[in-house]
């Protein structure tokens, strides 16, 4: 059996300024030897795939894998250079099985679905007989073209992502059988006509993960996904949609995927988002007798396709005389090259952030004290790596500033620690994430806390911009299936 590995991601958010093309892939990762380097969130599933085929004694190729950060539309050029990589291995290889790791919400000039246009080309050089199978991002677009092109598609089930390497595992298990005739899968979707978020670490969502988790492998269900959708895609397909795979059986598939979807509407009072301002955030700081509390810069997650240098929260802090607040992580690659240049212990005149565009703020003047700077940082994310390059640590007045010259969001707090900061110390830890900072950082909070504050992803789904869909989803309506 002759098996071939590939990944192809970005997350694409049609409105953030800040393009993506091959320098953006190139800072986070490419490479035609991913299985031999650390593994990514996007690079895991090749490490598991090598592993169980060679385990039963199939050949393995490997093709490339390239990811870059969120943030805006891949330049076409670039896009259609990695694809065609990809598909010229196709030819090389003709692989029994081909296995790709995308994100699912890949937008490039003139591609509304990358994934479907890679999924659908490769199964034209391979014809029917092989199998694909894609392991996506959650906050997928799931299309009918991916759907068309792919015998298996499998979805993150945890949000934060720290299940790829299990998704990547039970992916191979179902290729394998399939290869080996013992399974027919057969793929429907249920449109839940629903766009928000769905933090897997909290009920609802804990509940509804484990229910689909609990049927899976029983009576003919193979697999089952939640594509929450990624709400910043502006594209026809966005939204919510649940997939069930089962064994040969479609109107089973049909039922299944109905099932869970309508489960997943009868939740929606529930999953509505009713965060605080950043004010009222702040006030509950002020109002605690327990600490650290973390505060999620929501609108500000640059794995989201926001810059991360919004001054949003930093300004209501300083205005406040606020001490032990320790926020970060802002991107600003020239002032962390200066804090190199003038080294730990200067003290400096800087300009922070808002330097992106109007989704990033003012750009506040500080006077600092450098705390501590490292080079090649990263952070945990479950299993997976994910690097933040240069940190550095600034403090002004008791404001505890944490920069990087790569953007990233705040996965873990090693971001912070490795650095030297003492995050006990804090009364508030205010992270650029929107949720996959969850799993690093609830353990040493007293409290969690979302805020809906300003940015390039705010929290408001009934008002996203879209040009490319409709506006029949909830919460944009109360009931989108009247």
């Amino acid at each position: 059996m002759k098996v071939l590995i590939a990944g192809l991601a970005t997350e694409t958010n049609s409105f953030s300024p800040i393009p993506t093309g091959r320098l953006a892939f190139e800072e986070a990762c490419v490479s035609r030897t991913a299985t031999q380097e650390p593994p990514n969130l996007f690079s895991a599933p090749l490490h598991e795939w090598r592993r169980m085929a060679e385990a039963r004694g199939w050949d393995v190729s490997e093709s490339l894998s390239a990811f870059a950060q969120p943030a805006g539309p891949t330049n076409r050029k670039d896009y259609e250079t990695y694809r065609d990589e990809i598909l010229d291995d196709v030819r090389k290889v003709r692989p029994d099985i081909l296995l790709v790791s995308m994100h699912g919400a890949m937008i490039a000039d003139g591609y509304d679905d990358c994934e479907g246009d890679l999924l659908a080309r490769a199964r034209e050089i391979l014809g029917d007989e092989a199998v694909i199978g894609l392991e996506i991002d959650p906050h997928n677009h799931l299309t009918d073209e991916m759907m068309a092109a792919a015998d298996l598609i499998v979805c993150y089930k945890e949000y934060p992502h720290t299940d790829s390497p299990d998704r990547a595992r039970e992916l191979f298990t179902l290729a394998a059988d399939t290869a080996e005739g013992k399974i027919t899968p057969v793929m429907r979707d249920y449109d839940c006509r629903m766009i928000t978020m769905y933090h897997t670490t909290r009920a609802p969502m804990r509940g509804f993960v484990d229910a689909m988790q609990a049927r899976e492998g029983k009576d003919g269900v193979l697999s089952l996904s939640l594509a929450h959708g990624f709400p910043w895609g502006d594209c026809a397909r966005v939204g919510t949609r649940m997939l069930a795979i089962t064994d040969g059986d479609a109107d089973l598939a049909e039922a299944v995927a109905a099932e869970f979807g309508a489960r997943l509407w009868d939740l929606r009072e529930q999953l509505r988002p009713d965060w605080p301002s950043i004010p009222e955030a702040l006030d509950k700081v002020e109002a605690a007798d327990a600490f650290p509390i973390v505060l999620a810069d929501f609108a500000d997650n640059a794995g989201g396709g926001a810059p991360a240098d919004s001054t949003f929260v930093l300004r209501e802090v300083l205005d406040r005389g606020m001490r032990d607040v320790a926020i970060g992580i802002f991107w600003d690659p020239v002032l962390v090259q200066m804090c190199r240049d003038t080294g730990a212990g200067g003290r400096m005149q800087v300009r922070l952030g808002g330097k992106v565009g109007p989704m990033s703020g003012d750009p506040i003047d500080l006077t600092v004290t450098i705390r501590a700077i490292r080079e090649n940082i990263h952070m945990m994310m479950g299993e997976t790596e994910m690097g933040m390059g240069t940190g550095v640590w600034l403090e002004t007045d008791g404001v505890h500033l944490v920069l990087s010259d790569k953007r990233t969001q705040a996965f873990h707090p090693m971001g912070f620690t490795d650095l030297g900061l003492d995050l006990s110390a804090m009364k508030a830890v205010v992270v650029k994430s929107s949720q996959h900072f969850y799993a690093g950082f609830a353990p040493i909070a007293s409290e969690v806390i979302y805020i809906a504050g300003p940015g390039a992803i705010t929290p408001d789904y009934a008002n996203i911009p879209f040009t490319k869909r409709d506006g029949n989803y909830w919460p944009k309506v109360e009931d989108p299936f009247a």
